[in-house]
């Protein structure tokens, strides 16, 4: 019965709870973290928020998005190379359908910034870009119980449901989405102050595609955005090969940005500094996961079955002999 989970909530509000709730993400965080540098030979900042975004690659789950806020923390970084920034690895794992050139060359963009980012003396372990290879549910084992943060930002009004999101929430990762598919529930279970929300509504994507919808404005008008763009066209990430991504650019502004990534990238860079600023407070974060934790209930498979049966087919239950 996984309701009972609801008797973590009032611990939310225990010191010594929350100590030992850190202390097992943290063990979690090194087993995950020895893997990485046993396959991929890099280091991990055990101390850095671990950003994750496990799925199958496809433009409306917005990898690319992540790719954006990626470059521009980089660039930032770089920028103001004293600057006090929030640590954070940033992991993804997942596959791309054969046939399907932009997916793939998204998980070949994800590894180009990897290596620049990597290895970069200026950025040093502020900074890391991980893609697991050969996602599957083994590597998924070790991933979602080590992820403090879960990254859940398809376009509004395209995702049919997500169970990705359940397990990682389930495992005490907070989560920063939109508000589509199962994030709506999620959202509603463990209360809007617990789950980091940005971007369009679904009606509001409605009515740019009723109205027009013209990302070269959102191009032209902010700087960073712009930066990003120019540096993944140009051939910063792929020296030796300087329009390897160009399609990638062109996909996200001349031909139309289909899935909405430039008019939520604000929204998003925003969004996503309300997670550095709550990560700096160890105890409020570690009160908000144990509270994510505590709602998870409702999405066990137990409980639908459980509705399947006394609604749909009428069946009660019984105990075995």
């Amino acid at each position: 019965d996984l309701f009972r989970l609801r008797a973590l909530a009032p611990l939310a509000t225990d010191a010594k709870f929350r100590a030992q709730f850190r202390d097992v993400k943290r063990v979690n965080k090194e087993k995950f973290a020895g893997l990485v540098k046993h396959h991929l030979g890099l280091v991990l900042n055990i101390d850095s928020l671990f950003d994750v975004q496990i799925k199958r690659i496809h433009e409306y789950k917005r990898q690319l998005l992540n790719v954006l806020h990626i470059v521009t923390l980089y660039n930032r970084i770089r920028a103001n190379p004293g600057g006090d920034f929030v640590a954070r690895t940033v992991i993804f794992g997942g596959k791309a359908a054969p046939g399907y050139y932009l997916a793939k060359l998204t998980i070949r963009l994800i590894n180009d910034i990897a290596d620049i980012v990597n290895n970069d003396p200026a950025v040093g372990d502020r900074l890391k870009v991980v893609f697991i290879p050969n996602y599957d549910v083994s590597t998924a084992g070790d991933i979602i119980p080590a992820a403090d943060l879960s990254q859940q930002i398809s376009t509004a009004g395209t995702e049919a449901s997500g169970t990705g999101n359940m397990k990682l929430a389930l495992n005490g990762a907070l989560t920063i989405g939109t508000l589509d598919g199962a994030n709506i529930e999620i959202r509603e279970e463990v209360g809007e102050d617990n789950f980091f929300i940005f971007g369009l509504t679904a009606a509001e994507i409605q009515n740019w595609q009723r109205n027009g919808y013209n990302p070269w404005h959102f191009y032209d008008t902010q700087p960073e955005l712009k930066h990003a763009l120019d540096m993944i066209n140009t051939g910063y990430f792929s020296p030796s090969e300087a329009d390897r991504f160009r399609p990638i650019f062109e996909a996200l502004t001349a031909h139309g940005d289909r899935y909405f990534l430039l008019a939520d990238y604000a929204s998003y860079i925003a969004c996503q500094g309300n997670v550095d600023a709550l990560y700096r407070d160890q105890e409020e974060w570690t009160r908000k996961a144990i509270l994510n934790v505590a709602h998870m209930g409702k999405f066990s498979s137990d409980r639908t079955i459980g509705e399947y049966a006394a609604n749909i087919w009428a069946a009660s239950p019984c105990k075995p002999k």
